[in-house]
């Protein structure tokens, strides 16, 4: 015999929640990168319990345009995002702020033993995932400080995501491809059963320090949110949030094996694989406004041919939600 939600639902009724009902979870995306195993640790480990109202749930966002269409209509409304994609849309008038910083660089150029210098590229081809998209810009600045053109001096060869860079390296289309954790970690580990013998020959964290003069950090993602998010929410659940993922990341750092069974299914990857990304994926929490200078730095040299990467300036005191 049916039940009456059942005979209801069979006969095409939808049901509305009532008045004091639970409420539909906030969704924290995040990319198929590295600080997404902080968001994911943040859900599953119950640190969100104060945060707002209701309860949250993680999902991951596949592609850039993907996470700027969720952004610009808001349906999506907390996403881990390219740093200057946050101040591309916030200067564009969307809404758009930061709330941290999630990484200070997790990018590696994975290749085999004949390179180890980006004046090893020379003449070689290089597999990019994201045409015009955070990866490709470090890489074209670090190229361009080491006096290499791309397209003249480099091959570069555009991929649809890393896992397609990956089998472009892998399948020898490539000499080398430009990854981040832990796309970088599972190539290196695939290609020991190829017996390629791959491994993360340039760190682009330490070819930043030498271009720049600076500590080699790379302010590459964080938390946006949008002011919808900020409203459900509030300031102090904003608060509680940063707390939260500032915890997550200090558990995520001591116990990768652990922190790895709440995010792996979700990002596509074995659990041993995302362990082993995490102590190369320079992880953190950092309030945004903490580091508006290195913000600021790495925007100007980001956008240094081109302000519109950056929505044409400088973002001011409003874009930084804490």
């Amino acid at each position: 015999m049916l039940d009456r939600r059942s005979f209801l639902a069979s006969a095409g009724v939808v049901l509305v929640a009532r008045p004091g009902a639970a409420a539909e979870p906030l969704v924290l995306w995040g990319p198929p990168a590295a600080p997404s195993i902080v968001l994911a640790q943040a859900v599953a480990g119950g640190g969100l319990a104060d945060v707002g109202r209701g309860s949250f749930t993680f999902r991951t966002w596949r592609t850039p345009d993907e996470m700027r269409a969720g952004l610009a209509s808001g349906s999506m409304k907390a996403v881990i995002v390219p740093s200057y994609v946050a101040a591309n849309l916030y200067n564009r008038g969307l809404g758009v702020h930061l709330v941290n910083i999630m990484t200070g660089g997790l990018l590696h150029v994975v290749a085999g033993e004949k390179i180890g210098r980006l004046d090893d590229l020379a003449g070689r081809k290089l597999a990019v995932p994201f045409r015009n998209d955070m990866p490709d810009l470090i890489l074209r600045r670090l190229l361009a400080k080491a006096g290499l053109q791309p397209g003249k001096d480099v091959a570069l060869d555009y991929a649809g995501s890393p896992p397609e860079a990956t089998q472009m390296l892998l399948a020898g289309h490539a000499d080398a491809a430009l990854l981040a954790e832990p796309a970088a970690t599972a190539a290196v580990l695939r290609s020991k059963l190829s017996l390629r013998g791959l491994g993360r020959a340039i760190d682009c964290q330490r070819e930043w320090a030498k271009a720049t003069g600076g500590s080699g950090f790379i302010p590459q993602a964080g938390l946006a949110v949008t002011r919808a998010f900020i409203d459900e929410v509030g300031r102090d659940g904003l608060v509680r949030l940063q707390q939260s993922l500032q915890s997550a990341v200090q558990f995520v750092v001591e116990h990768p094996v652990r922190a790895s069974l709440a995010t792996a299914t979700e990002l596509g990857l074995l659990g041993p694989v995302v362990a082993e990304a995490i102590p190369h994926s320079n992880l953190a929490a950092l309030p945004a406004s903490s580091i508006r200078r290195e913000l600021e730095a790495f925007f100007t040299l980001l956008a240094e041919d081109d302000l519109r990467i950056i929505g044409g300036k400088l973002p001011d005191d409003g874009f930084y939600a804490l």
